[in-house]
C-alpha cells in the first residue's frame, strides 16, 4: 500500500466494516470455521494481517532460496510434475501388467505398493503371512518375483517409487539386481525408496527392527547411494501416514520435518557430510480437501526446511536446502457411501497439491474405499492429473495462490505453531524420545479424536456420510484378489529354493551377518545376498538376530 497513513486508514475501515455491515449480515446467519489445527478463520483477510516487509528474504521467488514459491524457476512450464499411481496387488505378473497399462495411458513414473508380509519382511509361508499373500500390494519373496514385476519395463527410462520401509535395504537391492540383469548401470537409476522407519513407530507400524539399528540401515543406504546410485532419492521422509492417522496439517509437517532432523543427525553423526546425502532426501505429503490450508502447509514446509538446512546443519549446496516432495490425495477422505463423490474430492486435493507446487503426484481411485482400485477407477485417477495439467490453467505460473492475504499469512501460522512442535521436542531430546515416550502418538489420537468429534456433531460436513446421504448400491466389478494365488506364491517360493545354489546362499547371508555384527555397511552384502535369491525372509532374519526386534510400549 502506498502513503504511509493507509495502514492506520485500512484498520479504521476495516473496524467501520465489522462493527456495521458485517455484523448486521452476521444477524441474518453466520457460521464459525476454523483451521484443521483449531484456529478460527477471519472473514476476511487484507494487507494488515500480512507482514511483507523483506519479501525476497520471507517469500523470494521460485527456484531461490527459501523456495517458498517453488523449487524450480520454471516450475510446470518447464516440467510437469511425475504422474505416478500406486499400484500392486497379488502377484507379480499381474501387477506387472498394471504397469504397464498405466503406462501406456501416459503415466510417467511407477509407485510400487507392497504385501503386508513384504513389507514387515516375511516370506509369503511363513505363519504370520497366512492370508495376507498378496492382499494390499503385490508379494515380493525373492529376485524371482522382482524380475517378472518389472518384465519388459526398462528401469533406465522410468522413475520408480516403492513404498518400502523397514526392509527397504532389501527391496532396494533386489531393484538393482534386476537393473544388473538388464545391462542397466545403478548410476542411471532414477526413483524413491520411502525407507523412512521413524513415523512406522507412531503412526503406520510396519517397523522391524528397533530405532537405533533402523537409523544405522537408513545411513547405511545414504552412504551406498551417494556413491553408487547418484539420481536415487534415498528416503521419502513421510508426513501422509502421520495425517492419514489423524493429526492436522500442522501436526503433519511438525512431526514429519522432525524426523527429517533425526535422520540429517544420524547421517551426520557416522561421519557424513551433509551435502554428500541431503540434495536425495526427498518428503511425501497429504493433501487434504481443504485447498487453501493444504496450499499454505506445502509453502511453509519448503521455507522451514530450508531455514533448517542452512541455519541449524550449515548446508552449502542449495540443493540440499530444498525441500523436494510426492503428494497423494487423502486416502482417509475417501467414502465407502456415494463412492463417485471420492472423484470430486481426489480432483480437488490433486488441485491443492499442483497449487502447492509438488513434484510428484498420486491421486486415489474412487473405488479404493471399497476394494483395490479397478483399471476404470485408476483411469479416471490418472486423468484427472491430466486434465489438472493441461486444461485447467493451474500451470501457468509458479505459485499462482502467492501473494493472497489469507495464504500468506496461513503460511505465516503454520510455520510459527510448526516451530513451537520442534522446539517442544527439542526440549525432550529429539524425535526418537519423544517417539519412545508416546507424547507424538498421545498429539495425534487428541486430533483425530477432536475430528471425529466434529464430524458426529455435523460442524464439519462429510458429503454423503452425516448429510445429503441416500441410500446406495456399491460400484459393480470391484477388484478382488483370487484366494487361490497364496498357493501359488508360496509354490513359487519352494521352486525357487529348490532350483537356486543354497551354498552361495548361505555363504551371501554369512557375510551379511558378518558385516552387520561389525558395523561395516550392510548393502554391499545384501546386494550379493539378493542376486543369488536370498529370501527377504531369509535377509532380514540375519538383521533380526543381530539387531533384534522393536516391541512396541504401552502407554
Amino acid at each position: 500500500m502506498k502513503g504511509k497513513d493507509q495502514p492506520e486508514k485500512l484498520q479504521e475501515e476495516l473496524k467501520n466494516w465489522q462493527e456495521g455491515p458485517l455484523k448486521k449480515f452476521k444477524q441474518r446467519g453466520w457460521q464459525e470455521k476454523k483451521t484443521s489445527y483449531g484456529e478460527e478463520v477471519q472473514e476476511v483477510y487484507t494487507p494488515l494481517d500480512v507482514n511483507m516487509e523483506d519479501y525476497l528474504k520471507k517469500v523470494g521467488l521460485p527456484g531461490q532460496y527459501p523456495f517458498v514459491r517453488g523449487v524450480y524457476p520454471t516450475m510446470y512450464r518447464g516440467r510437469l510434475w511425475t504422474m505416478r499411481q500406486y499400484a500392486g496387488f497379488a502377484s507379480a505378473e499381474e501387477s506387472n501388467k498394471r504397469y504397464r497399462y498405466l503406462l501406456e495411458q501416459g503415466q510417467t513414473g511407477l509407485s510400487v505398493a507392497f504385501d503386508l508380509p513384504t513389507q514387515i519382511g516375511l516370506d509369503s509361508d511363513h505363519p504370520l503371512a497366512d492370508g495376507e499373500v498378496g492382499k494390499v500390494g503385490v508379494a515380493i519373496d525373492s529376485l524371482a518375483d522382482m524380475e517378472i514385476l518389472f518384465d519388459r519395463i526398462p528401469l533406465d527410462k522410468v522413475s520408480t517409487s516403492m513404498t518400502i520401509n523397514a526392509p527397504a535395504a532389501v527391496l532396494l537391492a533386489m531393484y538393482i539386481a534386476v537393473a544388473d540383469k538388464q545391462g542397466i548401470s545403478p548410476d542411471a537409476l532414477k526413483g524413491t525408496i520411502q525407507n523412512d522407519i521413524l513415523k512406522e513407530y507412531f503412526a503406520r507400524g510396519t517397523y522391524i527392527f528397533p530405532p537405533e539399528s533402523s537409523l544405522r540401515l537408513i545411513t547405511d543406504i545414504f552412504e551406498y547411494c551417494s556413491r553408487e546410485l547418484p539420481n536415487w532419492n534415498t528416503i521419502s521422509i513421510s508426513g501422509y501416514h502421520i495425517r492419514e492417522a489423524g493429526s492436522d496439517a500442522v501436526q503433519e509437517l511438525a512431526f514429519t520435518l522432525a524426523d527429517g532432523i533425526a535422520y540429517v543427525e544420524a547421517a551426520m553423526d557416522a561421519g557424513l557430510e551433509v551435502d554428500d546425502f541431503a540434495p536425495r532426501l526427498s518428503f511425501f505429503f497429504n493433501a487434504q480437501m481443504n485447498i487453501l490450508e493444504e496450499v499454505a502447509k506445502f509453502r511453509a514446509a519448503r521455507r522451514i526446511w530450508a531455514e533448517l538446512m542452512d541455519n541449524r546443519f550449515g548446508a552449502q549446496n542449495s540443493k540440499s536446502k530444498m525441500l523436494r516432495f510426492h503428494t497423494q490425495t487423502a486416502g482417509a477422505a475417501l467414502t465407502a457411501q456415494q463412492a463417485q463423490n471420492n472423484i470430486i474430492r481426489v480432483t480437488m486435493q490433486a488441485l491443492a497439491a499442483v497449487l502447492g507446487g509438488t513434484q510428484s503426484l498420486h491421486t486415489n481411485s474412487f473405488d479404493e474405499a471399497l476394494a483395490l482400485p479397478s483399471e476404470e477407477s485408476v483411469r479416471i485417477a490418472l486423468r484427472t492429473q491430466q486434465i489438472i495439467a493441461h486444461e485447467s490453467g493451474a500451470t501457468a505460473t509458479a505459485d499462482p495462490l502467492g501473494g493472497s492475504y489469507y495464504i500468506e499469512k496461513l503460511t505465516d501460522e503454520i510455520e510459527e505453531k510448526v516451530y513451537d512442535y520442534l522446539e517442544r521436542i527439542e526440549e525432550m531430546g529429539g524425535m526418537v524420545t519423544a517417539i519412545e515416550s508416546g507424547y507424538i502418538q498421545q498429539e495425534i489420537q487428541k486430533s483425530a479424536y477432536n475430528t471425529q468429534k466434529r464430524i458426529e456433531k455435523e460442524e464439519d460436513i462429510v458429503v454423503g456420510v452425516n448429510k445429503f446421504q441416500q441410500e446406495d448400491t456399491p460400484p459393480e466389478d470391484l477388484l478382488e484378489v483370487d484366494p487361490e494365488f497364496e498357493k501359488g506364491q508360496i509354490e513359487r517360493l519352494k521352486k525357487t529354493k529348490e532350483e537356486r545354489d543354497s551354498e552361495k546362499v548361505q555363504k551371501a547371508l554369512n557375510q551379511l551377518k558378518k558385516n552387520a555384527e561389525s558395523g561395516e555397511n550392510v548393502i554391499p552384502s545384501i546386494i550379493e545376498a539378493v542376486k543369488v535369491y536370498a529370501t527377504i525372509g531369509e535377509v532380514c532374519g540375519v538383521l533380526r538376530d543381530v539387531y533384534g526386534e522393536y516391541e512396541a510400549p504401552t502407554f
